[in-house]
């Protein structure tokens, strides 16, 4: 048993996609293309907030901060998976795994508190406008963003830490990356203790993150409701509707994934859905936002035209 744990300690196999070789070609211009595309929508999206000073509001530095949550934690998974997909050895070092996992999952609980604060913004913004620029300050607003980070390397630390006490008596991960429900897999023992400390811990943030969410938009509701015009009703929905697609989609595929016992499902379903949070979802948020705000098309029109001048 020792010598079998101290080989696994030094590399794991991502077996991947590999039980389908005829699609690796096909699995790779797919997601080539939507990681290409999520860098070029999130770092444009920065890029764009950053250039555009008419977009220099607490609103537009959270979704600044947000798009470079999306391309950070997208590319913690996709070159790897590329690279994986035309390589006859997919391991990864034992260490590397470790630090997979570390910064997926602080990146991951990074962006469920930076939607919380974003929601917390909205409120600000549609219940108190008259002090909003003086409760979302430039201060407020960094130890908010550094406060959203702060919460996802605690978590990260708990979850690697949770995880990687576990003795494995396998090296090969049925994933395309180091997760923990793959990892738990491969334990020589018993994981329930694991399992309740994963399940307790992600709920946590989950219901922090959600009750803030859900708190502000009730506040935001009744606020927008109480409006006389139908017009300024409809700009107020309109405001959030946005921020409520990414929640409803990002939290919904977090919940689907990791609170459920680690036993009884399909690995290959959740391979699916981990595609979709690791790859689409990142792809999707600056999308959604670009598309449904104004002042972000404006900017963009703004910018284009310049260039074209130039």
């Amino acid at each position: 048993m020792s010598l079998h744990n101290s080989s696994v300690k030094t590399e794991f196999l991502l077996l991947g996609f590999s039980d389908h070789p005829e699609l690796q070609s096909l699995l790779f211009a797919v997601f080539f293309s939507i990681y290409s595309v999520t860098l070029m929508w999130n770092l444009g999206m920065i890029l764009l907030i950053t250039l555009s000073s008419n977009l220099h509001t607490p609103m537009y530095f959270f979704l600044c901060m947000l798009s470079f949550v999306d391309a950070c934690y997208s590319s913690v998974i996709a070159p790897k998976l590329l690279v994986d997909l035309f390589s006859d050895k997919k391991s990864i070092s034992y260490n590397g795994c470790a630090a997979q996992l570390y910064f997926f999952c602080s990146l991951v609980d990074s962006e469920s508190f930076l939607l919380a604060v974003m929601a917390y913004d909205r409120y600000i913004a549609i219940c108190n406008p008259l002090l909003y620029t003086v409760i979302m300050s430039k201060r407020v607003c960094s130890q908010l963003a550094v406060g959203a980070f702060l919460g996802g390397t605690m978590s990260a630390i708990i979850h690697t830490t949770n995880t990687f006490h576990l003795s494995f008596c396998s090296k090969e991960i049925n994933h395309f990356f180091c997760d923990i429900s793959p990892l738990f897999s491969l334990s020589c023992y018993d994981t329930y203790i694991h399992d309740i400390i994963l399940v307790v811990f992600a709920s946590l943030v989950e219901a922090v993150c959600l009750l803030a969410v859900l708190v502000s938009y009730v506040c935001i509701i009744a606020a927008i409701l109480k409006t006389g015009s139908t017009e300024g009703r409809k700009k107020g929905f309109s405001t959030c509707a946005s921020h409520l697609t990414v929640v409803t989609i990002y939290h919904g595929t977090l919940i689907f994934i990791y609170l459920r016992p680690s036993a009884g499902h399909s690995m290959d379903i959740d391979k699916i859905t981990s595609v979709f949070y690791t790859l689409i979802i990142p792809m999707l948020n600056p999308l959604i936002y670009s598309l449904r705000n104004k002042d972000v098309k404006n900017a963009f029109r703004k910018m284009i035209s310049s260039k074209l001048l130039l």
